[in-house]
């Protein structure tokens, strides 16, 4: 059966009675949801754990539209939405995807992403808690769902949908914003819709390896979300580069064509993607710092399953005095949040408190006591688990997952104890005048790069010309507001770019950059040391600047003219898949770059080590 758009026209311009117009406009209907039944299929496209490559879940993708008339998917949507048969059509189509979800090995395991209209719920045919029943038919459990409503749509009535928003929550669906940061109201949808997924645009995701306004959007939202609990999704991702710059930033999950390409065929579907696997193993610096339960002391408190009856939870805590919380996942392992015993209190202390919450008929359960809590991989570094304690107001701690399965807890006294560390070795190794980390951290990251064969990376060491007679001439203050200028410009041209920035002391400085072609590093650092040559001008007297020099004594205190102040820059460039070095050699290299750079003409001077170096 076939269905034709123009089946409720007459071809020749008759006005039809109602009553004909109504027959056609329901027959044309129901050929219509028969079309859909028999010619639209779904195809799924993993979603994997961005580190392991363990797959995670599948994003329906609706294919199929254009045998049945239809330009495209949007277009089959707009026209269930004019004949007020959108929740009808979406319902025929939900129950094609999750049978066909059911069908995969492993679905119990694993969750399904399904696109939520966002008219859906203004539609006309619209009726509550249909999706129920079809996942009891097909053996999947609520958790398994996630319902994305985009941000493309207009949200601005968001409000209004709450009512059925919390209605899927308390269903326990889960909800994700997809395409998120394309529209408007973004961050309003974030703090009203309160998701359990954010999927981020791949806008954002495309070229994000060398753009870094993506970068520090992208890390900004990552915190925000791991603050509030919530799993980040980066979609399209298309290449390595990209796949590691969204693993170091922070995302948790990836979807994209370098995963994975969307399939129709079951059989294509795998369970773990290695490629992504062995990026990670590759690259050791996503694992430098080490296991965050060994570096911080994580405990394993017992969590209590989102099904837990009640009269369980209450013992539970009974048994464990000690405890004022306890971590609450899903049946899958994945946490969900905690349950405080404070929230409890009501119906513990009142007189008939507990006969009421055991009453099924009052409708209370664990869900409806569970609290957000901040979430972390156990392989981020030390600085990102710190970040997300220090933007969670009145946290007990970070549940810490793998594979998004609850693994343990970071308490509040472990994070303080690292806080007070990491600040007293912080302000021991840093700068005084410029705040910067020291030669402690210079020296550290010099000797990783030294001897890990797999890390490609540019050192880079900047030394100012002709500082000495311009801080002789107008004084040390405006010496160390030079340097300070310096530093500035450093940590601004660099920002989410630099594995590290660094002060050696005085007027050398220190930049690493990781996974950078050695043309583009030398670009951006000539681009600095013009920007400084043209800024630090204005340090200089008005008759200075129109000479372009000033007269002074040199180390032999004989008269000597020199230029206004410049940086020559000596970059080294360390490609992957070398053999080790010793720091020693690699600094004896430095030395003598830096050298070169002061005689050189643009006062740079480039090396890029032999692989077989």
């Amino acid at each position: 059966m076939s269905f034709n758009r123009d089946d409720l026209s007459d071809g020749g311009g008759t006005i039809l009675p109602a009553i004909t117009i109504g027959r056609r406009s329901a027959d044309a209907n129901a050929r219509f949801l028969a079309s859909l039944r028999e010619h639209i299929d779904y195809a799924f496209q993993p979603i994997v754990n961005i580190r392991s490559g363990t797959c995670y879940g599948y994003e329906a993708l609706l294919r199929g539209a254009e045998t049945i008339g239809f330009k495209n998917i949007q277009q089959l949507f707009d026209h269930a939405y004019s004949e007020n048969l959108l929740h009808k059509a979406d319902m025929l189509l939900r129950e094609k995807a999750i049978a066909k979800f059911a069908q995969l090995p492993g679905s119990t395991e694993r969750k399904l992403f399904f696109n939520l209209d966002p008219r859906l719920l203004e539609s006309p045919d619209y009726q509550p808690n249909q999706t129920l029943p079809i996942i009891e038919r097909h053996g999947i459990d609520p958790r398994s769902v996630c319902f994305e409503l985009t941000e493309r749509h207009d949200t601005s009535n968001i409000a209004d949908s709450m009512r059925v928003l919390r209605s899927y929550r308390t269903q326990s669906y889960l909800l994700a914003i997809d395409d998120f940061g394309t529209g408007f109201s973004g961050l309003k949808l974030l703090y009203d819709y309160q998701p359990d997924k954010v999927k981020i645009d791949r806008f954002f995701i495309t070229g994000i390896e060398r753009d870094p306004k993506k970068k520090l959007f992208v890390s900004t939202i990552v915190d925000l979300a791991h603050v509030l609990g919530i799993i980040v999704v980066a979609e399209g991702v298309e290449t390595e580069a990209e796949l590691i710059t969204c693993r170091d930033i922070g995302c948790d999950l990836v979807q994209g064509y370098f995963v994975a390409r969307p399939t129709t065929e079951l059989a294509q579907i795998q369970d773990h993607y290695e490629h992504v696997a062995q990026i990670t193993l590759r690259d050791r610096r996503a694992s430098r710092d080490g296991n965050a339960g060994d570096r911080l002391a994580m405990e394993f408190i017992q969590p209590l399953t989102v099904d837990t009856d009640m009269k369980d939870v209450f013992e539970t805590f009974r048994t464990n005095k000690q405890r004022t919380f306890f971590p609450v996942i899903d049946r899958q392992g994945e946490p969900i949040g905690i349950v405080r015993e404070e929230a409890l209190k009501d119906y513990i202390y009142s007189p008939y408190g507990r006969d009421l919450i055991h009453n099924k008929a009052y409708g209370k359960a664990l869900k409806d006591f569970i609290t957000h809590c901040p979430v972390a991989d156990i392989h981020d570094d030390t600085g990102k688990i710190l970040e997300i304690f220090a933007l969670a107001e009145n946290a007990e701690g970070i549940l810490i997952v793998t594979d998004q399965r609850y693994v343990g807890f970071l308490s509040t006294t472990s994070l303080l104890r690292l806080i007070n560390e990491k600040n007293v070795a912080t302000a021991r190794d840093q700068n005084p005048l410029t705040k910067l980390p020291g030669n402690n951290s210079i020296h550290a990251y010099v000797a990783t790069a030294a001897t890990d064969p797999e890390l490609a990376v540019t050192l880079v060491y900047f030394d100012f010309d002709n500082f000495k007679p311009f801080n002789d001439t107008y004084g040390f203050r405006q010496g160390d507001r030079a340097i300070l200028l310096f530093a500035e410009l450093l940590q601004k041209h660099f920002v989410n770019r630099a594995a590290l920035i660094g002060h050696v002391g005085g007027d050398d400085f220190f930049l690493a950059l990781e996974g950078v072609a050695p043309e583009s590093a030398a670009e951006m650092v000539s681009d600095l040391c013009r920007t400084f040559a043209e800024d630090i001008a204005s340090f200089y007297d008005s008759e200075a600047r129109a000479k372009g020099y000033i007269d002074a004594t040199d180390r032999d205190g004989q008269p000597h003219r020199y230029r206004l102040m410049t940086c020559s820059a000596a970059l080294l460039h360390v490609p992957a898949g070398r053999r080790c070095w010793s720091p020693d050699t690699m600094m004896d290299t430095v030395g003598k770059l830096k050298k070169q750079a002061k005689g050189a003409e643009n006062g740079m001077a480039v090396q890029i080590l032999d692989s077989a170096d």
